[in-house]
């Protein structure tokens, strides 16, 4: 296998590259790999260590995550307190100095944490193509409606003081892959939820928008029985799978429980 590796400087000649079928290499950790288990054809990767896209910007409450910056990176900035325990949940600390923002965004199930929080943070993507740039959410980009093209930033709002929730159930607590991932943003008024954005992974094929689960959360109070019937709800949404950390029915068994305790801290 013959790789050729480019290493471009800005985002122009990226997307020039990426028209010829290149393959972005961010971070490497879930492409080199592939790569290195000499199952893949003769390749060429564009590295995006001169593209510019690792800063972090934080003004008026607005995140922009370059889509290069590294998981330890963001882990580290204490304007993004509101992520650290996410970032800490995922892989091991050598894994997360290479691993970046944006690679999260297309990695495998179940693996991808950080998504499953941008998620459940309404966030969008900045993407770059021949035509320019365009942002859509981050849900879209999951789904698989728009044209490939190069993924610049994320962009989020910080949220309320205590509004964000987030909960990863996993075999060890530290480099092992999701059983029950949870991420949520909750708002309450007078003690009554007034919006929900509810967020799952481990426990489909990507990440899980818990449209059901945030309709039975909203307009009532966040307390057991609301959350019981929350998880019932939510458990129509879910379509977990077999893999070598957790069986579906064990992963669709613990699910009630990983939400509540997402959700109400016990």
């Amino acid at each position: 296998m013959l790789t050729e590796v480019h290493v471009p400087d800005g985002t122009a000649a990226v997307v020039g590259l990426m028209a010829t079928g290149a393959r972005v290499l961010a971070g490497g950790t879930s492409l080199m790999p592939s790569l290195n288990d000499h199952a893949s054809p003769e390749t060429e990767l564009i590295s995006l260590r001169r593209a510019g896209l690792g800063g972090i910007r934080v003004d008026g409450g607005v995140v922009r995550l370059g889509a290069a910056a590294t998981l330890s990176r963001i882990e580290r900035d204490a304007r993004l307190a509101v992520l650290r325990p996410v970032v800490r949940s995922i892989a091991s600390v050598p894994v997360r100095t290479l691993a970046t923002a944006g690679g999260n965004l297309f990695a495998r199930r179940p693996h991808g944490d950080l998504t499953v929080a941008l998620v459940a943070l309404d966030a969008r993507v900045t993407l770059a193509d021949s035509g320019g740039t365009h942002e859509l959410p981050v849900e879209d980009l999951l789904a698989g409606t728009a044209p490939p093209a190069l993924v610049t930033e994320i962009v989020f709002g910080l949220p309320a003081a205590g509004s964000f929730r987030y909960l990863k159930a996993s075999r060890r607590r530290f480099n092992s892959a999701s059983l029950v991932t949870v991420a949520a943003t909750v708002t309450e008024v007078d003690g009554v939820v007034s919006a929900a954005r509810v967020a799952l992974g481990g426990v489909g094929p990507g990440v899980v928008r818990a449209v059901a689960v945030e309709r039975a959360l909203i307009g009532s109070p966040l307390d057991v029985p609301a959350v019981r019937r929350a998880a019932e709800a939510g458990l129509g949404e879910i379509s977990p799978a077999d893999d070598a950390y957790a069986s579906a029915w064990y992963r669709a068994r613990v699910f009630p429980v990983h939400l509540r305790r997402a959700l109400l801290g016990h």
